[in-house]
Order: C-alpha cells, then structure tokens, then sequence
C-alpha cells in the first residue's frame, strides 16, 4: 500500500505535498499500526514472547543505565487479582500474555552501592530517565510484536492500583510499573486510531499552537466522519451533560478533569521519590 495512503488512514489528512515517499516497508507498517483488546484462542509460544522481550531490551537508555525492567506475569492467580481491580477491562485477564514495564532506578542506586560509589537515585531525573526507559522498551516491544503478527495494548492504568499491582509483583522500594501490555493474536483486524494533524504536533524552529482551536475542530469532525463515539460513550454525563457532538477534544478534556493517578503518586512520595 502506498505510504500516501497508510498517512491519510491515519492522520486523516493528505500528506504535504512533494514529500517523496521513501521505499521502506517498516514506516508503513508503523504507520497502520493497530491497539488490539480481543485476542484469538491461539496460544502464544514462550520462546516468542523471550526473543521478543530480548528484544525490547535492546531499545535506546538514557546513557546507557538500562532502567527498565520487565515482569512476564504467568501466575494465573496473580492475573486474575490484578484482573479484578478493572472489571472494564477483560482484557488483562483474558490476553494470552500480560507484561508489566517497570522504571527500575533501584538497579543504578544498589550497583553504585556495589562500587562503593553510593548514590541516591530517588529524584525527578531518575523518575523520568527510568520511566522513559521502560516506555522505550515497551514501544520497542510492541512494534516486534506485531511484525510477528501479534496484536498488543498498552493498560496504564495499572498505576490507579499501585497497591495490589506493587504486591502483587513484590516491588521494591524505587521499582514502579509504568504500563502494563496485553498480548496476543488478534481476533479481528480492529482499526487506525486517527492522530491529530501533525502541523500540531511537528514545529520547526520553535513551537507555535496559535491554530490549535481551528485544527482541532477540523480533527474532531474528520475523526467523528470515521469513527462517531455512541451516545453511552461520552464521560460522566451526570457533570458534564451530552453533547450532540461529541468530539476527540471533548472526551479527553472530560477524562483530564477526572483525577487519575493521586494512589500512585503518594506511593511513590512514601516509598522512594525524594521531592
């Protein structure tokens, strides 16, 4: 398929014009690329999943700490007590393989312990070089995945449920999940989320969002023509009402102004962030 098409599926946009298309099968491939919640029954072998996870870990780190580390989670009891914390997401119970990507700044802190070098690795840096890390690796992941005709889906909101997840895998004090990763072969060809328009996201130079209000109004109409959300599926009604057009923009600003997250950060406030 043409890049030119792959870019308009998703972007919803032509691509600017006398932009050559370079010959490479891999930016087209990243470009179609799908999230998957519903999986075949069709296991997955484990020599798979390690040459895949081998992989992941050969993603770039921030000078070359390698912060990342990752929990294949195989026991069933544990799947399915982490399961039960989001009873809107079968899908981490019922994935053939559920991963967990952990920021893993204890590592550095104990080796610099082992080299009488001792070192507090606990601040916003080590916060962000170790997340950033895990999330490499899982994006790494991920695209092997589906070049191996896997489907997977990134679940973040593990983190809502710090507690049972960090008991769950005995975490330590300054190892933290940064996402969780349903994986399996897809049961159906599921579709291209729509990404906003890259004049957006792409600057030159310096940033400038002075036409954020018009795009984004033309990205909610493009993005409703192919995929219109129902009206059961706009958030919390009851606060915000319905909408007769209810667009990206509307759904994101609702879910922003829901608070997420507060458990995970006063765990990491209790256990090991210095701030």
């Amino acid at each position: 398929m043409p890049l030119g098409k792959q870019f308009n599926d998703r972007f919803g946009v032509e691509p600017p014009m006398g932009a050559a298309e370079p010959d490479d099968p891999m930016i087209g491939r990243v470009l179609s690329r799908r999230t998957h919640r519903r999986y075949a029954d069709r296991p997955v072998s484990d020599d798979l999943i390690q040459w895949l996870l081998y992989a992941a870990l050969c993603a770039s780190s921030k000078s070359d700490f390698q912060q990342a580390t990752i929990i294949n989670v195989k026991d069933a009891g544990k799947r399915a007590r982490m399961a039960q914390r989001f009873p809107t997401m079968p899908w981490i119970g019922a994935a053939p393989v559920f991963l967990v990507f952990c920021a893993d700044p204890r590592r550095l802190e104990r080796i610099a312990a082992i080299r009488n070098h001792p070192s507090p690795n606990n601040d916003l840096e080590a916060f962000l070089n170790s997340s950033v890390d895990a999330a490499l690796a899982m994006q790494t992941f991920i695209l092997c995945a589906e070049a191996a005709g896997l489907g997977c889906c990134p679940i973040s909101v593990i983190r809502n449920q710090i507690t049972t997840v960090a008991q769950e895998l005995r975490l330590p004090a300054g190892v933290f999940p940064v996402s969780g990763l349903c994986v399996g072969y897809p049961a159906d060809a599921g579709h291209i989320s729509m990404r906003l328009p890259p004049v957006l996201t792409i600057h030159v130079d310096e940033y400038d969002d002075s036409r954020l209000s018009t795009e984004i109004e033309d990205y909610d109409r493009r993005r409703n023509a192919r995929h219109a959300p129902s009206r059961d599926q706009q958030r919390n009604p009851d606060r915000f009402g319905y909408r007769d057009f209810y667009g990206w923009s509307e759904d994101k600003a609702r879910q922003a102004a829901e608070s997420e997250g507060t458990a995970f950060a006063t765990h990491l406030r209790q256990t090991w962030l210095a701030v």
